[in-house]
């Protein structure tokens, strides 16, 4: 398996301390800062690991305070509820003593029902669009620390943006963007990693979109976001080691604050996962 897929493998894999207690390593992406999604897996994982049989198909997390990266993170699991058909757990993640993320999850076991869902949108393949690591080596020089994050989290992964990315001469536009991604390796037949991992990845690039109608990016100094809460729903069966398509689109943005959705698509035209993140937006003065 590519080396830095496997290195994020293990980062989603936890040390069992206790019966409900696990503990996380963090991965250092050269900046001062815990990756969001990295906590979002973690946590995942943590619930995964006090269930059995059964998925997880919808959570709700808060981002509480900034991860430090060179402290371990504890994952403490409260198993709220076991059911017949539906499990909930809840998650603290813990450093130093104090929560960093609380995580609210359902987990269901397989059952059919009634099948909708709407329409994949009409865009270019995979195969007729770039990937976006070689551009992103092209603007290294242009706000490194923010570079070094971007380029770090997309390394496991392939990524196509469907729209060109305008970072030199950003230009005022809709609220959205569509990005075709997979892992850059195939991954073991397992149903929970591959929830983890897409988890992992939906916490980046989505609030983005609420700063396109203003003509600015994220790898602008003078632009701050951070996450503040996040939530997620998995509605079919998928492979991220296969080719998604993520839309992304600003649905609001006030009080310093922004409001993104983004799906998940399959080439296959089917809605596999969908999630909500409101987030911190700031524009700070030059």
């Amino acid at each position: 398996m590519n080396p830095i897929l496997k290195n994020l493998i293990d980062v989603l894999t936890l040390e069992r301390l206790e019966e409900n207690l696990f503990r996380g390593i963090n991965h250092d992406f050269g900046t001062h800062r815990v990756y969001g999604g990295q906590v979002l897996g973690q946590a995942i994982k943590a619930a995964q690991y006090t269930v059995q049989n059964v998925s997880v198909h919808s959570l709700h997390a808060y981002f509480l305070r900034m991860g430090d990266l060179k402290a371990p993170i504890i994952y403490e699991v409260d198993r709220s509820r076991d059911g017949k058909s539906f499990f909930a757990r809840r998650v603290v993640a813990i450093q130093h003593g104090r929560p960093i993320f609380t995580l609210a999850a359902s987990f269901q076991k397989s059952e059919d029902g009634l099948e909708y869902q709407e329409q994949i949108p009409e865009v270019p393949s995979p195969q007729a669009t770039a990937d976006i690591n070689t551009y992103l080596e092209s603007i290294l020089s242009q706000s490194p620390e923010k570079y070094r994050l971007n380029r770090n989290i997309y390394s496991p992964f392939e990524l196509r943006p469907v729209e060109p990315l305008d970072v030199d001469v950003p230009h005022i536009r809709e609220p959205r963007r569509h990005l075709w991604i997979r892992t850059l390796d195939k991954l073991p037949d397992e149903v929970d990693l591959h929830r983890s991992i897409l988890a992992y990845i939906s916490d980046f690039s989505l609030l983005d979109t609420n700063l396109l109608p203003h003509g600015l990016h994220i790898l602008d100094p003078h632009v701050q976001v951070a996450s503040i809460d996040h939530a997620m729903w998995f509605h079919r069966e998928f492979r991220i080691d296969d080719w998604l398509l993520y839309t992304c689109e600003g649905v609001s943005a006030s009080g310093a604050r922004g409001l993104a959705r983004g799906r998940f698509f399959n080439t296959d035209g089917c809605l596999v996962a969908s999630t909500m993140q409101e987030g911190l937006i700031r524009v700070l003065k030059k």
